[in-house]
């Protein structure tokens, strides 16, 4: 039955309105202002009283490795209860986020989300995080899984994935940096630059080559120097390049989330980087291989001060960029709908309340809480 929300306040890159959405299986069929019209169109459906609350499209996160107790890397079991627990905050469409492993145990990760990906559209494919880092900026990824960029694998990685690698993380300065670019953006996979010792000048011309997003801006990379500006401010100079942000008041101080909205206006995402703590306890957890201790909901590789990913969902990091970073709601929305769609190139069919679009949705109350969330016009369970 097509279903119909009311009295809600519509939030997406176009901005405010209060009106109403309806939609019929997986898609939004039509939206107005004020009050539903009374004809053919709506009769007959079900009908979501909001009650004045937002109604936002579904959260898209493009960078995460697990939530609810349970890691990406783990299976497929651990993958789908991770993700059910970053639905029920508002994420209903996810990149499955791999650290660097052996190559044996990466291209066999890279199959289970090709298949697991076949079965569920909410789940958009994968993301290598590695094995092409800096070590010197490896941040929770063991090193003896580091290498340089090799033709042979990158092969081997794309093959694996089945046409489902959605992005790869690559540190550009790296021997042979530059024509894995080339390879990996000929197969149609986005290519991040991060894990980074690099210079401006190699910045830009890895965005040259076609790399187009700035893996967790300001974290395990050079930061801006006035005299060696580094990737931060080539990525900021590229109007072709995104820029990851992690808005949990660790990885970033609120009044740099502020900063960097204003200096890539519509180019940045809000990301999780969420590793199994993500809507779990405090405690011992793994990265990999690597062993991470929880306390107060920041992670660290054990024994160290080193950050190893987030205890994010992406209705906090909303929160966060609103009210402790003052950015406008509307900024904030794009950054975790409608701007992670175009990184993809999916904006044609995610990431707007829109008709043709798809029936992803979040009710958010005043104080940017989730109420509820619907994923292909289905109810995610609380």
């Amino acid at each position: 039955m097509p279903l119909l929300f009311e009295n809600a306040r519509l939030l997406d890159l176009d901005g405010e309105r209060r009106g109403w959405l309806l939609i019929d299986d997986d898609t939004i069929t039509a939206t107005g202002a004020g009050a539903p019209p009374d004809d053919d169109m709506v009769a007959g459906v079900e009908r979501v009283d909001a009650g004045g609350a937002w109604l936002t499209p579904g959260f898209i996160d493009l960078h995460g490795h697990g939530g609810g107790g349970y890691a990406f890397d783990d299976g497929p079991k651990s993958i789908r209860t991770a993700l059910a627990t970053h639905r029920a905050h508002g994420t209903t469409r996810s990149v499955i986020s791999l650290v660097a492993n052996p190559l044996d145990t990466l291209t066999a990760s890279l199959r289970t989300v090709a298949e697991l990906a076949a079965q569920d559209p909410l789940i958009l494919g994968s993301h290598l995080e590695g094995p092409y880092l800096a070590v010197r900026r490896r941040g929770a990824h063991a090193q003896e899984f580091l290498i340089p960029p090799d033709p042979e694998v990158d092969a081997r990685l794309i093959d694996a994935a089945q046409g489902t690698l959605r992005q790869i993380t690559i540190a550009p300065e790296l021997p042979g940096a530059l024509e894995s670019i080339d390879r990996f953006t000929a197969a149609g996979t986005v290519v991040a630059i991060g894990h980074t010792e690099v210079d401006y000048e190699t910045a830009r011309q890895s965005f040259a080559h076609g790399a187009r997003l700035l893996t967790h801006a300001f974290n395990a990379m050079p930061g801006i120097h006035h005299r060696d500006p580094g990737p931060l401010v080539a990525a900021f100079d590229d109007p072709n390049v995104a820029i990851e942000l992690v808005a949990d008041g660790i990885h970033v101080h609120p009044g740099v989330l502020e900063m960097t909205f204003r200096a890539a206006p519509e180019r940045i995402v809000l990301v999780t980087d969420a590793m199994a703590a993500a809507g779990s306890a405090d405690g011992f957890y793994s990265i990999g291989s690597l062993n991470v201790v929880v306390k107060d909901g920041r992670a660290v590789l054990n024994g160290t001060d080193t950050l190893a990913g987030s205890t994010l969902t992406l209705d906090v990091a909303l929160r966060t960029a609103i009210t402790a970073a003052r950015v406008p709601p509307a900024d904030a929305v794009a950054a975790l709908t409608s701007t992670p769609a175009r990184v993809l190139g999916l904006d044609d069919s995610l990431g707007r309340l829109a008709p043709g679009f798809a029936a992803d949705l979040v009710v958010l109350d005043e104080e940017w809480n989730v109420d509820a969330v619907w994923a292909r016009g289905e109810r995610i369970p609380a």
